[in-house]
Order: C-alpha cells, then structure tokens, then sequence
C-alpha cells in the first residue's frame, strides 16, 4: 500500500535510540527555524509553522525545546541561512528515490548525497528525473493497534474534516488529505484521536521490488546514510520494503 514505505519510517524513528532522538530533535528544529524567518514566530498566523509544531510534538519533542527554537529563530538578525533543495536520483536495480534537505552549504550536500548514491549501488539523476513518478498527498497517521476505534467513525470524521481517502490496515488508519489541507484536516481530528504524524509527503505510483540480497542490503545502507544526514529532512523511494519479522 501507498503509506507503507512512509509508515516504516516513521516506525524506525518512533524507535530511535536516544542518539537518533536528537538527531531528529535538530532536523526539527531547522525546520522551526526555516518556518519562523518566513512566516514569523506566531503559529497562529504562520500555518507552516503551526505544521511543524505539530510535527515535533508527534516525535516527543519537549516543548521547551520547541519553545526556545522559535524564540531564538525569531530573535536572530542573522544566523544561518537554510536552504531547500530536492535531489532525485535512483538506488540499486532503478528505486526511485527523492531526498529533501535544508542546508547552509548546498556544494557539501550535493557531494554527500552523490557519495551516498553511488556507494550504494545507485546514482545521483537530474531534476524531474523520478519526481514524475510520486504523487504529492497530505498524510495522517493514526495508530490503532488494539483495534479501539471505530473504523465507520473515524472514516466519516476524517472525510467530514476535508480528507480525500481514509484507509485501514494492520491497526493502521492512513487519511489521506490535498497536501495544502492536511494541516487543517489535523485540527479538526485531534482532539478526538491521537495522530502519530501529519504532513504533506511523496507516495510512489508503483513500488519495486528487489530480490537479490546485495541489492536489498544497499538500498538500506543507502536509505540509512541518507536519513542519517543532518542536512536531509525526508527521503522518499518507490522500494518495497520487506516485512521485518
């Protein structure tokens, strides 16, 4: 399904260890700094930022960290500069794979995710070379692996909240949502229920498989160095993750 590869993402970060918990915490924080400086430090009037928040409390970020982020950001004349940057490209056997970063140094992070691609059995594309095969889409989590949610009524409080699909699987409940509207939809479900994580993300249209165990080992040390990276913020792939047993 189209939220798996996402959901296995967000499974490997809520297990982080206390090393990737603040390495999470400061790609975060770059994004609370980013948001800030565009839109100011209210969240009110700053939907990206209110999004971001969002985000943080969904990976137990404290809120005295939050806090002090944006003061700080709305308090600095200057500071680093962050910029956004996509690179595409393919890993072992042709996965598709979008990297989304923040950097101050965008010549050290196009060397470091080249090195990584090609490491890996992979290599660094063009602008436009994968993006046409994902579809933007606003994603929400919730989990319910006890089976305690109606599922009739979170599908109709989910498509009354603007959703444009809600499916459910392995105690999973995946909204999807526009991407502009996944922030508002958000707010209007939880109160009710408990989102484990809501943003605007990149679904493949097909996934792929791979058999041969060189190339499932390299399309994971390749998905692992990338995350791993202070300057990456998401990674996307068509890949077909195994089942971990």
């Amino acid at each position: 399904m189209s939220g798996h590869s996402k959901w296995s993402t967000i499974k490997r970060k809520k297990g982080a260890n206390d090393a990737q918990r603040a390495k999470i915490f400061t790609k975060i924080a770059r994004e609370l700094i980013v948001a800030v400086k565009a839109g100011g430090p209210d969240p009110a009037n700053n939907s990206s930022l209110k999004d971001v928040i969002a985000k943080a409390r969904a990976n137990n970020m404290p809120n005295d960290n939050i806090n002090r982020t944006i003061k700080k950001a709305a308090g600095e004349a200057g500071g680093a500069d962050y910029e956004a940057i996509v690179y595409e490209g393919y890993g072992p056997n042709g996965v598709a794979v979008i990297v989304e970063t923040l950097t101050d140094n965008r010549n050290r992070t196009a060397a470091d995710v080249r090195a990584a691609f090609s490491k890996y059995g992979g290599n660094l594309g063009t602008t436009g070379c994968v993006s046409f095969m994902f579809d933007n889409k606003g994603i929400i989590i919730i989990e319910d692996e006890d089976g305690a949610i109606d599922e009739d009524e979170v599908t109709m409080d989910a498509l009354e909240a603007g959703a444009v699909d809600v499916n459910i699987e392995d105690g999973i409940i995946e909204i999807e949502t526009e991407p502009l509207e996944v922030g508002a939809v958000r707010e209007a479900l939880e109160g009710k229920y408990t989102i484990s994580s809501a943003q605007a993300s990149q679904i493949p249209q097909t996934t792929t498989v791979l058999e041969d165990e060189k190339a499932i080992a390299n399309m994971r040390k390749l998905l692992d160095v990338l995350e791993d990276h202070d300057d990456v913020q998401e990674v996307y792939h068509s890949w077909e993750e195994p089942d971990e047993e």
